[in-house]
């Protein structure tokens, strides 16, 4: 991942738009991603993590 996180794209949870640098607060964002594309798919990723991190949890117990 470049290290210029200040020109890469951000999905905004507030919103659902995808925005290219540091345009709103943290609070309301997620990313760095570094294409446009990558950042539409925000939500889709945080789901499939969620489930991952539920499954490797529930492994443990």
């Amino acid at each position: 991942m470049s290290e210029d996180v200040e020109h890469m794209f951000w999905y905004n949870l507030k919103t659902g738009g995808v925005e290219q640098g540091f345009v709103s607060p943290s609070v309301d964002r997620v990313g760095p991603f570094e294409t446009r594309a990558e950042a539409e798919r925000a939500l889709e990723v945080l789901r499939e993590n969620s489930a991952k991190w539920a499954e490797e949890e529930a492994a443990e117990d």
